[in-house]
C-alpha cells in the first residue's frame, strides 16, 4: 500500500479507523472558558461584558490571555476563527452550541 498522497493531495485510503488527533491544551481558567464560550456563540464583547457583569476591558484581557496561552503551547489563536477552531478541537464548545 502506498503512503503518498494522490494527485489531488488526498491521503491514501486505508481500512484502518481514523485516529483522533490530540493537541496540547493550554491551562485555561474556568472564567476564561466562560468568556470564550460566550464570545464564540456570536455575542459581541460588549454583550459578553453585560451578560457576565464584567467590564469590557476585562473581556479583552481574558481573550488576550487565552490567545497567549494557546501561543505558549504552539497553537496559533490570533483570530476569532482560530479561537473557534481551537475551542472545537479542545471540546470547549460544540458546533451544536453555535
Amino acid at each position: 500500500m502506498t503512503t503518498a498522497p494522490d494527485a489531488l493531495g488526498h491521503p491514501p485510503h486505508t481500512d484502518e479507523p481514523a485516529v483522533a488527533r490530540t493537541y496540547p491544551k493550554p491551562a485555561l481558567s474556568a472564567r476564561e472558558i466562560e468568556v470564550l464560550r460566550h464570545w464564540l456563540r456570536g455575542d459581541s464583547k460588549l454583550a459578553v461584558a453585560a451578560d457576565l457583569h464584567i467590564a469590557l476591558g476585562t473581556v479583552n484581557t481574558h481573550l488576550t490571555r487565552i490567545r497567549e496561552k494557546y501561543a505558549l503551547v504552539g497553537r496559533d489563536a490570533s483570530t476569532k476563527t482560530a479561537l473557534l477552531v481551537r475551542a472545537l478541537q479542545d471540546g470547549i464548545i460544540t458546533i451544536a452550541e453555535l
